[in-house]
Parts: C-alpha cells; sequence; structure tokens
C-alpha cells in the first residue's frame, strides 16, 4: 500500500473500533421470522390471575343469590335440616380482586325449633332459607355504636320462657332486622308483610336466650354488639342462611 493511502485504512479500523466496541463476541443471530414475543404469546400459555376467594362450603347456587354489590356477609350455616343449631361467620370483600376473607367468628348460634325450610310459613317454627339483605337495626338498649339506622324503643322488651324453660328476657336488647318479608329502611318492629302475613316475618339477628328460636338467628349477647359495630349500610350487607346441604347447593 502506497505511503498516501495508509492514512486513509488506518482511519477507517478506527471508526469500526469505535462503532463494534471493545466486544469480541459474535453479534446475536436475528430471531427468526414469526418468533412469538411476550405480546403475541397464546392466552392459554399466559400466567393465569389468581380467581378472587369465594366463601367456603358455599355452593354455586349459593353464591349466585349473593348481590354483586355485597361486601359483607354473615354465613348462618346449620348443622342439619332438622337442627336448631348453627355457627356464624361474618365475612368481608374489600379488595374485590382478592375476594372473600372471614372478618369474625366464627360464633355459636341458633335458629328456630324445627330447623331450616325453603318455604318458611308462620308458625312453622323453621328459619327461611336464603339470601337477605340487612338494612336496619334495632333495640332496648341504647345504641351500641351501630352503623345500620338504630331504633331504640321499649317495645323490644320481652319476657316468658322459651321452649326449654329458659328465660327471653333481653333477648331483643339488640337486633338486626333480616329483611324477609318485609320493608327494608323501616324499624325492625314495622309489621308490614309483603308477601303476605301467612308467610311469616319478624325474622331477626337478636340475642341468645340458650335456646332454639321461633324462626330468627340468634347470637350471644357479646356477639350481636360486635355484629351491630361492624356492619356497614355502604358495604351492603346480607345474610346468607340455611342448613350446610343446601347452602352447598
Amino acid at each position: 500500500m502506497s505511503a498516501s493511502r495508509r492514512p486513509y485504512a488506518t482511519l477507517a479500523a478506527l471508526l469500526l473500533l469505535v462503532l463494534t466496541g471493545c466486544s469480541t463476541q459474535a453479534p446475536a443471530p436475528p430471531e427468526p421470522r414469526g418468533a412469538p414475543g411476550p405480546q403475541s404469546m397464546p392466552a392459554s400459555a399466559r400466567p393465569k390471575a389468581p380467581r378472587p376467594a369465594e366463601i367456603p362450603a358455599l355452593g354455586p347456587r349459593t353464591r349466585a343469590a349473593i348481590p354483586a354489590t355485597a361486601r359483607q356477609a354473615v354465613v348462618v350455616t346449620g348443622k342439619a335440616r332438622d337442627s336448631n343449631r348453627s355457627t356464624a361467620v361474618l365475612y368481608a370483600r374489600d379488595d374485590l380482586a382478592k375476594g372473600w376473607k372471614a372478618a369474625a367468628g366464627p360464633w355459636p348460634a341458633h335458629n328456630g325449633l324445627e330447623g331450616w325450610t325453603d318455604f318458611h310459613v308462620a308458625g312453622d317454627l323453621k328459619s327461611p332459607v336464603g339470601v337477605y339483605t340487612l338494612s336496619d337495626a334495632g333495640g332496648r338498649l341504647p345504641d351500641p355504636g351501630a352503623r345500620l339506622p338504630y331504633d331504640e324503643h321499649p317495645r323490644f322488651a320481652l319476657s316468658g320462657e322459651g321452649f326449654f324453660g329458659e328465660s327471653l328476657e333481653g333477648s331483643f336488647d339488640y337486633v338486626v332486622a333480616i329483611d324477609y318479608n318485609r320493608t327494608p329502611g323501616v324499624t325492625p318492629l314495622d309489621r308490614e308483610r309483603p308477601l303476605g302475613e301467612n308467610r311469616g316475618g319478624g325474622i331477626w339477628l337478636h340475642v341468645d336466650h340458650g335456646g332454639p328460636t321461633q324462626g330468627c338467628v340468634s347470637l350471644p349477647e357479646a356477639r350481636m354488639k360486635d355484629l351491630l359495630r361492624a356492619l356497614d349500610p355502604a358495604k351492603k350487607p346480607v345474610i346468607v342462611m340455611g342448613d350446610a346441604k343446601t347452602l352447598r347447593r
């Protein structure tokens, strides 16, 4: 090579070194045409997001009956169709993506003397199976801090004996009306029965007196106070109630 062309050759070599850097590795081969990238990966091959948690021991029919707007649910599960003993758990759904989780309980409870029914009628001594809203509360004693509208009234006073001779006094010191055959938004003492008098009414959550009820669900007094303080009308609370076998449907 002539002396006059050497500076140009040297300059070209320097430019090549700057452009390629100091790497001695061979350049990566181009991806084959049509190779799938992260966005073009088939949906079946992508990792699936976890499903929101469901309330345990409830079947598809029962879950479908819970309104989509509900974010609190009191689940009362009877031991058997003809049993008057049950268990109550308060569930909450604050994070819709994560689903339901237990917020309080389990608590011992009583229900109707003759157990549970899908078609409650007045005087059958059974608790109605189903999902019902919870919108109003009250009691003989002053409001313990309820979030639901609370009606303190002396008409909640009760006396007499239960089915097994236990005292009924104080049973209605705290109550939450279950919206079965009643008009939501009024005191639990309201007597209107939209389905007719023959379908019964006055189905409440109330203080346990140590024995079965005529159709209500009863909880220990301390648990009723806890429930009154927890149930939030903004969370559209409901009660899911029935025997275990029926609730699994």
